[in-house]
């Protein structure tokens, strides 16, 4: 569910304007490089240079074509122009001879706005979109066995539904995160705490209705749901009732990690939906920052798929490797704070991150429920539900 990032002139004026407070957690980021992430889909002065390239792509591949063209998030890949020293790209070039021509969005609404044009050949879309673009036939169904990391990411991860149909595989995973209610004080009565107070953090997304709705299930065991992302008409009423609740002056609805920062730093929220990144920040920094421990928690993967009509499909397979290697993943979670689907990625860099989302602990993994496209059949499974187009509305309403 794409995380909107924000550029260093923003970073600047942030520390800036809410003093020590956040100086002290850009201090913690910027100590120990090569254990902290950077900050969301942003840039960071002191990040460690990236791994050696990834071992050449399968020899069935035919002949790159030369150009590749890649629409992305900020910060999903990154070729030095922010930093020298953060790069992933260049050496993908040099190894394939496939030349990136790179288009980098900031919301799943300008991704699909761009990917319509048909000018790309690989794409990185999140759930919400994802499922859309499979849905619609406008990203082909992909050849795993040219894939030669596939099969080291976790079966989870890769069977989700949103990147297959009809047994076939659309999306090989890249980054993922989960979201979390953390608190700075006392401790909150369940995770419908998060909405009983107007002194919140909410991250702005449609998708974030999922988690007002399973934490409802746990206050009203009548209105749970197996899949929070797949809800009946009553049951996206009673979503939206939940996140209304506590609707104030002081609700923040954040779209980068910035803007949580500051809520949370100096702002008026005492509890927040956050990443595992976020917690980590705040008390490495020093900060009594907690979070809900024993609940169901909803999270996302972000994958990477082809289009239904590459211009140049042998240079988009070679894609697909790059980035489904341990070096890339490494390099990329490291730098957008998230976790990598491939764990032979959770070393150097990487190895916070892979520990803060206990990404070796499938025990803690259980929790969680990763997102789909929410569907009118109910993600397939027969029924009468809500499509995203319902949710972005009313999500609309909310924020009114």
């Amino acid at each position: 569910m794409g995380l909107v990032g924000r550029d260093r002139l923003r970073r600047t004026r942030l520390g800036a304007s809410l003093g020590v407070g956040v100086l002290a957690l850009a201090a913690c980021a910027q100590a120990g490089a090569t254990t902290t992430a950077r900050p969301m889909r942003g840039p960071s002065p002191s990040a460690t240079p990236v791994a050696a390239p990834s071992p050449t792509p399968s020899a069935s591949i035919g002949e790159g074509e030369g150009t590749l063209r890649v629409l992305t998030f900020q910060g999903y890949v990154e070729y030095g122009g922010t930093d020298s020293q953060v790069n992933w790209l260049t050496p993908f070039e040099r190894e394939s001879g496939c030349v990136v021509k790179l288009d980098r969005v900031r919301t799943s609404e300008e991704m699909a706005v761009r990917f319509a044009t048909g000018a790309y050949d690989a794409v990185s879309p999140a759930p919400d979109l994802a499922g859309l673009l499979v849905a619609q036939g406008k990203v082909a169904p992909l050849e795993t066995a040219l894939v030669e990391d596939y099969p080291r990411i976790p079966k989870r991860l890769r069977e989700l539904p949103g990147l297959r149909e009809d047994g076939k595989v659309y999306g090989i995973p890249y980054l993922w995160g989960v979201n979390r209610v953390v608190y700075q004080q006392g401790g909150p009565q369940g995770p419908s705490a998060l909405y009983g107070t107007s002194s919140a953090a909410i991250r702005n997304s449609p998708l974030s209705i999922a988690d007002a709705a399973l934490a409802l299930g746990g206050r009203r065991p009548e209105a749970k749901r197996k899949d929070p992302f797949q809800l009946t008409p009553a049951q996206l009423d009673a979503a939206m009732r939940l996140l209304a609740e506590g609707e104030g002056l002081d609700r923040v609805y954040w779209d980068g990690s910035l803007d949580l920062v500051r809520a949370l730093s100096a702002g008026p929220a005492r509890i927040a939906q956050a990443l595992p990144y976020h917690l980590d920040l705040f008390q490495r920094a020093g900060r009594p920052m907690k979070a809900l421990a024993g609940v169901p928690m909803t999270g996302w993967v972000d994958s990477w798929m082809l289009a239904a009509r590459p211009a140049s499909p042998n240079c988009g397979y070679r894609w697909l490797n790059w980035v489904s290697s341990a070096s890339a993943q490494r390099s990329a979670a490291a730098w957008t704070g998230l976790a990598p689907a491939n764990p032979e990625a959770c070393g150097g860099q990487a190895r916070r991150m892979c520990e803060i989302y206990h990404v070796r602990d499938s025990r803690w993994l259980r929790d969680v429920v990763f997102a789909t496209r929410p569907t009118r059949d109910c993600g397939g499974r027969g029924g009468e539900c809500t499509d995203y187009t319902e949710w972005a509305e009313r999500w609309k309403q909310l924020l009114k």
